[in-house]
C-alpha cells in the first residue's frame, strides 16, 4: 500500500502549504499503519486506486479511468464499500482536524511578526490601533467598547453529522500527531506517543460514525455544554486582556470595560418544530447549565484558594472585607483544620467559605422540589457571587497587591463570573406564531370570548386582543380541559417564570417565528398575562419578558418596516417598549427567506430590512438589537462572521448584534480555543469598526440600490423557475439522497414539517434542503440565479461591468455577497452531479449549469480573475487536494443508492441504510459543510 506516497503526491499538485502538507503525511502515516494491521492487499490496494483512477477519471476527463472506476465500486460487496467509506471518513475527519492546527499556527505566526505600528490583521489590537488613528481619545475609544452588546447564540439545528466521541478522538489523534513533530520528545516518549496515535485511530475505526439512535435533546444539550465548558471557558477572559493590552500598547492606559460579550442558547428551549422540547426537558436543561457553571466556578475557587496565600500579617485586609468574613462565619462555621491552615489567611478563608455556598447550591439542584430551589437560589445569587469576588479584588488592591487584582486568576474568574453568571447562557423560548393564534383561540372559546378568533381580520384581532390586555381576569378558567397543545403552551409560560426566579438571567427573549402581524405580537402578551409574566395596572404595564419578532421570508423581511412600525404605534405595545427600557430585539432570518427567494435576493433583501429595521427604530426612538439567524454555509446566510458584520448597512449598527451558531460551523469555531479565540477577535473588531463607521454617500447609494433591486429579482426569478418547475421536486427527490438525509439521526428536531416521505418543497426545512444539494455538488442554494442576473446587467454595456469592477474593489457588501458566491461555485462540481440518477430529460441539469456557465464568466469579469476563486488561494488549493478523495464517495453512494432501488430483505436493507448514512457523513467531512 502507498497512501502515504498518494497523498504526497495530490499534496504536490494541489500545492497546499508545505506544513500542511508534512502534517497530512504523518497523518496518512499512522493510518496507513493501522489499515495494514486490519485489512488485506487486495483491499489496501483498492483504498489507493480509486483516488487514482478518479483524479484521471474527473479531472483530466478519462473516460476509460471512469468506467475502471465504476466497475470496480460495481463489483465490491456492501461491506466492503463500507469499510471504504469508513477509512475515506475519518481521512477527511482528520485533516480538516489538521487544518485547523495549521489555521492556529500560522495566526501565531502572524502575531508574532507584527508590532505595534502594524497590528495583525482582524485583531482586537487593529481595532484599538484603528481608533487611535482615527483621532479617538482613550477615554471615547472606551466609550466605543463601552457600546459593545456582542451574543452569539448556540443553536442545535441539525447540521453536525459527526459525533461528539468522533469529534474528541479526532482531536486528540491530531494533538498527538503534531507533538510527535515538534521533534522534542525523547525516543522512549516517541514510542509511548506513537502506540498511543495507533490506539486511538483503532479506537476511532472501531467507533460508529453515525449514530445508532436518534439524538435527543438531553444528548443536544450535554454536547452544547462541552464547547461552553471548553473552548468558550478558556477563551472569553483572554478576550478581555486583549483587550486592556491593546489599550495599554495605544493609550498607555486601561479603562474597566463593562462586559461586551454574552452567550445565548437555543438548546433545549427551540420549541419551533420540535416537539420533544417540552417545559420539562427545558428545566432540565437550566438546572444541568447551572449545575455545570457553579462547578467549573468550584474548580476555579480551588485554584485561587491555592494561589492567594496571603498573610494578613503582610497585607491587612479592607474593613469591607473583614465585614463581610465575620458576616460569613456567622452562618458558615469553617472546619477546624481550616481554622488552623488559614488562621493567618483570610483571603483563603474568605474562598473556602464562597466554596461552601456554591457547593450548597449544586445540592439544592438535587431536589425534586421546584419550589425549595427556587427558594434557596435566591440565598446567593450570581450577583452576590461577583461582589463577593470584587471585594476580595477591591481589598488586594487597597493592599498594594494591584498586579494580583487586576492580572492572572482572580481577573479571569471575576470576568467568566460576569459573563456566565449561574446560568451559563440564557436560553430563548421560540415557537410559531400559528401555534399561538390556536392557543389564544382555545382560550377566547373556553372563556365564551369568542368561537371564531382565527376568522376574524387583524383589526379586528387586534381590537379583541387590546380589549383583553386590558382586561385583568385570566382567560382560562379553573379545571377547564384544554388541548395538549394549549396546556403546552400554558406550561411554557409558566416555565419562564420559574427560570426568572432560579436566576433573572437564565431567560433570554421570547421569539415568534413566522411573525406577520402585530396581532402575532399582542397574542404572546396575553399568554404572558395568563401566567403572571405581564399586566397593565393604572395606565402602566408591568413585564417580565422581551417579545421578539422573527422575519424570514421575502414577503415578511419587504414589509418588516411597515409591520414594525405598526406595532410601536399600537398604544399598549408602546407600554410594553416602556417596561422593557425602551428596547426591541427584531430577530431575521437566513435559512428560509435564501429557500424562498434564491441567494441574491436572499442577502439582498435581509440587507434592505436591516436599513428599514434601523430607521423605524430611531425614528421611534427605540434601543434595538438586530438578531441574525445566520446557517452554517453560505446557503444558509454562512460564511465569515466578520465580513458579514461589516458589511451591514450603517443604519443598523449601534453596538449591539446576535446571531446564531449552528452545526458543524460550532465543532469549527468552539473545538479549539485558538480558533474560538481567532473567531471572537475578529467579530469584536468587525463591531468596533461597525459601531464608528459613517454612511455611504446618498448618490452612490442610489445607483447602487437600483442596480441590486434589479439582480435580486432577476436571480429570484430564475431561482422560482427552477423550483416551481412542476416536475422539479420529483426530479430533486430522485437527484439526491434527501430521502436518506431525511432519516440521519443526528438532530431530535425533525427535517420536515411533514413525514420524510410526504414532504415537498414547502414543508422542507432549509437545513435538509441545503444539505441534499452540497452531496451531489450542485451547491445550488449558494450561487444559482446569480448567473443569469449579472450577465444580463453586464451585457447592458461596459459601463455596467466597470460599476460591479467599483463596487467589488470598495463596497463591502458586493464584495462579500460576490466571494461567497465563488466559494460555493469553487466547491460545486458539475460532473460529478451528472453521476448522480436523473428522471428527467436533462432539463434540470441543463438550467442549472447554463446559469453556473454565466456566473462564472461574469464572476471573472467583474473581479478580474483568470479563474474563480483566484483571489483566496488557500480555499482553492485545500478544494483541488480534496476533490480525488471525494470523488470515489460520490461514486460509492451513487452505487449505493441504485442498490436501495432494488428488492432488499431486511437484513440487507440495515446494512444498505448504515452505509449510505455512512456516505452522506463523508461527503460532508469532505466538502466540510452538511447544511
Amino acid at each position: 500500500m502507498h497512501w502515504e506516497k498518494l497523498v504526497d503526491q495530490f499534496a504536490e499538485k494541489s500545492d497546499i502549504s508545505k506544513v500542511l502538507s508534512n502534517q497530512v503525511e504523518s497523518l496518512t502515516h499512522f493510518l496507513e499503519e493501522v489499515l495494514s494491521r486490519k485489512e488485506n492487499d487486495d483491499f489496501l490496494q483498492e483504498l489507493v486506486d480509486l483516488p487514482q483512477l478518479a483524479a484521471q477519471a474527473f479531472d483530466e476527463g478519462d473516460e476509460e479511468a471512469f468506467r475502471e472506476m465504476e466497475a470496480q465500486i460495481s463489483g465490491l460487496s456492501t461491506d466492503e464499500i463500507t469499510r471504504l467509506l469508513r477509512y475515506y471518513t475519518v481521512f477527511f475527519h482528520l485533516m480538516n482536524s489538521q487544518e485547523q492546527r495549521e489555521i492556529t499556527r500560522i495566526n501565531r505566526e502572524r502575531a508574532i511578526q507584527t508590532d505595534p505600528e502594524s497590528p495583525r490583521g482582524e485583531s482586537i489590537d487593529e481595532a484599538v490601533y484603528f481608533l487611535k488613528t482615527e483621532g479617538f481619545s482613550a477615554q471615547e475609544a472606551a466609550d466605543v467598547i463601552g457600546k459593545l452588546d456582542i451574543q452569539p447564540t448556540i443553536t442545535a439545528h441539525p447540521t453536525e453529522a459527526r459525533r461528539h466521541s468522533v469529534l474528541v478522538k479526532q482531536q486528540s489523534i491530531t494533538r498527538m500527531i503534531n507533538q510527535i513533530r515538534r521533534g522534542n520528545l525523547t525516543p522512549d516518549e516517541q514510542t509511548a506517543k506513537t502506540m498511543e496515535i495507533l490506539n486511538e485511530i483503532h479506537l476511532l475505526l472501531a467507533t460508529d460514525e453515525v449514530r445508532t439512535e436518534k439524538v435527543t435533546v438531553e444528548d443536544e444539550v450535554e454536547n452544547g455544554m462541552f464547547y461552553f465548558m471548553n473552548a468558550i471557558w478558556q477563551t472569553v477572559p483572554v478576550l478581555y486582556d486583549d483587550l486592556r493590552n491593546a489599550f495599554h500598547t495605544y493609550y498607555g492606559e486601561v479603562p474597566d470595560f463593562s462586559t461586551v460579550l454574552q452567550y445565548r442558547s437555543w438548546i433545549g428551549s427551540d420549541r419551533d418544530g420540535n416537539p420533544n422540547v417540552t417545559s420539562a426537558v427545558t428545566w432540565e436543561t437550566i438546572l444541568e447549565q447551572r449545575e455545570n457553571v457553579i462547578q467549573l466556578y468550584l474548580e476555579e475557587l480551588d485554584e485561587l484558594r491555592r494561589y492567594l496565600s496571603i498573610s494578613q500579617n503582610k497585607f491587612p485586609i479592607s474593613d469591607k472585607l473583614e465585614a463581610s468574613l465575620k458576616e460569613d462565619e456567622k452562618v458558615d462555621q469553617l472546619s477546624e483544620r481550616y481554622q488552623r491552615l488559614y488562621k493567618q489567611e483570610p483571603y483563603r478563608r474568605k474562598v473556602t467559605h464562597m466554596m461552601h455556598k456554591l457547593r450548597h447550591q449544586l445540592e439544592v439542584m438535587k431536589e425534586e422540589d421546584r419550589s425549595y430551589i427556587l427558594d434557596e437560589a435566591d440565598r446567593y445569587t450570581a450577583e452576590d457571587f461577583v461582589h463577593e469576588l470584587k471585594l476580595i479584588a477591591e481589598s488586594l488592591r487597597a493592599s498594594g497587591l494591584e498586579e494580583v487584582s487586576s492580572f492572572g486568576k482572580l481577573h479571569h474568574l471575576i470576568v467568566r463570573a460576569e459573563t456566565f453568571g449561574f446560568h451559563m447562557a440564557a436560553l430563548d423560548i421560540r415557537q410559531h406564531s400559528g401555534v399561538h393564534e390556536n392557543t389564544v383561540a382555545e382560550l377566547l372559546s373556553v372563556a365564551e370570548v369568542t368561537d371564531s378568533y382565527p376568522d376574524l381580520s387583524e383589526e379586528e384581532k387586534l381590537t379583541l386582543l387590546n380589549k383583553e390586555l386590558n382586561n385583568p381576569r385570566p382567560l382560562s378558567p379553573v379545571r377547564v380541559h384544554l388541548s395538549d397543545e394549549t396546556a403546552q403552551m400554558l406550561k411554557a409560560f409558566s416555565l419562564i417564570g420559574d427560570m426568572l426566579a432560579l436566576d433573572k438571567n437564565s431567560f433570554g427573549s421570547y421569539i415568534i417565528s413566522m411573525t406577520h402581524g402585530v396581532s402575532d405580537m399582542l397574542e404572546v402578551l396575553v399568554l404572558a398575562k395568563e401566567a403572571g409574566l405581564w399586566s397593565e395596572e393604572n395606565d402602566k404595564v408591568e413585564s417580565d419578558i422581551d417579545v421578539v419578532p422573527l422575519f424570514e421570508t421575502i414577503e415578511d423581511l419587504e414589509a418588516c418596516g411597515s409591520l414594525m412600525r405598526k406595532i410601536y404605534d399600537n398604544e399598549l405595545y408602546q407600554k410594553q417598549l416602556e417596561a422593557r427600557d425602551n428596547f426591541q430585539e427584531i430577530m431575521l432570518g437566513y435559512s428560509d427567506s435564501n429557500k424562498d427567494g434564491g441567494y441574491w435576493m436572499a442577502n439582498w433583501a435581509l440587507d434592505k430590512a436591516q436599513q428599514r429595521l434601523g430607521r423605524v427604530c430611531r425614528e421611534y426612538d427605540v434601543d434595538f438589537r438586530l438578531f441574525h439567524g445566520r446557517g452554517g454555509t453560505v446557503g444558509r446566510g454562512g460564511g465569515r462572521s466578520n465580513e458579514a458584520i461589516l458589511a451591514l448597512p450603517p443604519v443598523s449598527n449601534n453596538g449591539r448584534i446576535r446571531f446564531t451558531e449552528q452545526g458543524e460551523v460550532i465543532s469549527f469555531r468552539y473545538s479549539l480555543a485558538s480558533i474560538t479565540r481567532r473567531h471572537l477577535e475578529q467579530i469584536v473588531n468587525a463591531m468596533i469598526r461597525i459601531t464608528v463607521a459613517e454612511s455611504d454617500s446618498v448618490g452612490q447609494k442610489d445607483q447602487f440600490n437600483q442596480a441590486m433591486e434589479q439582480l435580486s429579482q432577476r436571480s429570484m426569478k430564475a431561482y422560482r423557475n427552477l423550483i416551481d418547475d412542476e416536475n422539479f421536486w420529483s426530479w430533486y427527490t430522485n437527484k439526491t439522497p434527501i430521502e436518506h438525509i431525511s432519516r440521519l439521526p443526528i438532530a431530535s428536531r425533525p427535517v420536515s414539517r411533514g413525514s420524510a416521505k410526504a414532504a415537498d418543497f414547502d414543508n422542507l426545512r432549509a437545513i435538509p434542503w441545503v444539505f441534499a444539494w452540497t452531496q451531489v455538488r450542485y451547491n445550488v442554494p449558494g450561487w444559482y440565479g446569480v448567473g443569469v442576473a449579472l450577465q444580463e446587467q453586464i451585457e447592458q454595456g461596459e459601463e455596467a461591468l466597470e460599476r460591479f469592477r467599483q463596487w467589488y474593489d470598495q463596497n463591502i457588501f458586493f464584495n462579500s455577497i460576490l466571494d461567497n458566491v465563488q466559494r460555493e461555485m469553487a466547491r460545486t462540481h458539475i460532473l460529478t452531479s451528472t453521476i448522480y440518477e436523473d428522471n428527467d430529460d436533462g432539463t434540470f441539469h441543463k438550467l442549472i449549469t447554463d446559469d453556473f456557465e454565466k456566473a462564472e464568466k461574469a464572476i471573472k469579469a467583474i473581479t478580474r480573475q483568470d479563474y474563480v476563486l483566484q483571489n483566496s488561494p488557500v480555499i482553492k488549493k485545500s478544494i483541488r487536494f480534496r476533490n480525488p478523495f471525494t470523488y470515489p464517495l460520490n461514486m460509492m453512494q451513487v452505487e449505493l443508492l441504485d442498490r436501495w432501488d432494488e428488492e432488499l430483505t431486511d437484513k440487507d436493507e440495515e446494512s444498505l441504510r448504515n452505509a449510505i448514512f455512512l456516505s452522506i457523513n463523508g461527503i460532508a467531512a469532505a466538502m466540510q459543510s452538511t447544511g
